[in-house]
């Protein structure tokens, strides 16, 4: 093995280091037993305090992929005061917990265990109270497994509906703008469903600027957005005319009386909401750990959002910037980026937006001087329908790609990064990690 081949290994066990700490710092147990603090029968949330022996009951539920390890935070804080409780994850995502019942579902594209789920979920806490504490564990995959359409609406068509969205490159927020419309659970209708009971609503954050009632969609928040605002995306990404009459219909009276498709405002009264853990807090852990490991380290941003290509090509950039000038930093560096990139789906391949990053990286960085080393990765540990996170790609992954001989352009075309990437061994694979507060992008660069 030469000394190029020795030092990129390294390197790339290094990048895999940085972002497994990434992913530590968000995980969702220790983000929520920063947030509950108990002395005895005071509970302590948001910079509240709420006397336990208020309460009649304690009703624990959630959704999100992190929802379940969420629960088992809760029940060591709260195990000998709760009464019942229910979460909803995506399969595979499960947890063991003793007082809180777990029940697994589809995501991203919703399914019948997740109408069950929801449904289950939205009775739980219709039959809450004024002297019930309802604590309520959100994060990034709530949307998909809160999946309780409007009256008039199946759920094949809101499944329809949330594929188009995907395979068209919607955000996240113009994702869930529209979902909001057409949900019995989301846009603060479970807050209503809860009230007249007190709601500590905790949640991990997988969307950019942290706004909390696009977080799965703000089953417990006030929606700040508008059928205007979601009639004018369907407008965008020529969905409108093509849409199930029902769909259009819910739309179009929500139109008419805009306010009648929003939770009444008071029922919110009663809710404390907690951003426990977010893409900031997996970005600074991680250059925590780029430092500890030698590199001048460098966080250029924790809401990245655009057209995936773009992105992409714009780290390659700053790689080959580093290479040539040492700026912005000298190497060996490490520049970090967190966000949610989309990807405009056009062929009909396998993979996810951060294989498709780490791809473009690769094409853009082919067999430039020095070491480089680019790693991008969900910290939810899934990319896209694979099972893979992301891809760890250096600056001869394409001459390895060639050497197989594959064409990465084509690959690219068919949007098919994760059969290039198991091809040239780049697959970066950790299983469920139970936690989710969108990609990490980790840029590693030194000189030869």
């Amino acid at each position: 093995m030469d000394r190029m081949s020795r030092g990129l290994l390294r390197m790339r066990r290094h990048a895999r280091d940085i972002f497994d700490a990434a992913v530590e710092a968000a995980n969702p147990e220790r983000a929520v037993l920063a947030c509950l603090k108990r002395e005895g029968d005071i509970l302590r949330a948001g910079g509240k305090r709420f006397d336990l022996n208020a309460y009649e009951r304690v009703v624990v539920v959630g959704a999100g992929k992190a929802s379940a390890t969420m629960a088992g935070a809760v029940e060591k804080v709260l195990a000998d005061r709760i009464t019942c409780g229910l979460v909803v994850v995506k399969y595979g995502y499960a947890a063991p917990l003793k007082l809180i019942a777990v029940h697994e579902a589809g995501h991203p594209i919703p399914d019948e265990a997740g109408l069950a789920g929801a449904q289950a979920v939205f009775d739980l806490l219709d039959g809450c109270g004024e002297r019930d504490l309802v604590v309520a564990l959100i994060s990034g995959g709530g949307s998909a497994l809160l999946p309780l359409p409007a009256e008039g609406i199946t759920l094949a068509e809101k499944q329809d509906l949330t594929g188009r969205l995907l395979r068209c490159g919607a955000t996240i927020q113009e994702m869930n703008t529209v979902r909001k419309r057409i949900s019995r659970t989301k846009g603060g209708r479970l807050a209503g469903a809860a009230y007249p009971a007190t709601v500590i609503n905790l949640m991990l954050s997988d969307v950019i600027g942290d706004e909390p009632d696009m977080i799965a969609a703000g089953p417990f928040l006030p929606d700040r957005s508008t059928c205007g605002e979601a009639a004018a995306i369907l407008e965008r990404y020529g969905l409108i005319t093509t849409l199930p009459c029902s769909i259009r219909m819910h739309i179009r009276q929500g139109l008419e009386a805009e306010r009648s498709t929003r939770a009444p405002g008071h029922v919110f009264d009663k809710v404390t909401s907690i951003i426990a853990a977010d893409n900031r807090t997996a970005c600074l852990a991680a250059k925590s750990k780029a430092d500890e490991l030698g590199y001048a380290s460098l966080v250029i941003a924790c809401g990245l959002g655009g057209d995936t290509t773009d992105i992409a090509i714009a780290h390659a950039a700053i790689a080959r910037e580093i290479v040539a000038s040492g700026n912005p930093v000298c190497a060996p560096a490490c520049i970090i980026s967190g966000g949610e990139t989309t990807v405009r789906v056009k062929g009909r391949g396998k993979g996810g937006r951060n294989q498709e990053f780490a791809l473009v990286c690769a094409r853009e960085i082919d067999q430039l001087p020095g070491k480089i080393v680019i790693l991008s990765g969900g910290t939810d540990g899934t990319d896209g329908p694979t099972d893979a996170a992301g891809a760890v790609i250096d600056n001869l992954s394409s001459e390895r790609g060639r050497q197989k001989g594959l064409d990465i352009d084509a690959y690219l075309n068919d949007n098919d990064a994760y059969h290039y990437h198991e091809t040239t061994g780049d697959l970066l694979m950790t299983g469920p990690t139970k936690t989710n507060v969108m990609d990490v992008h980790i840029l590693l660069v030194e000189k030869m």
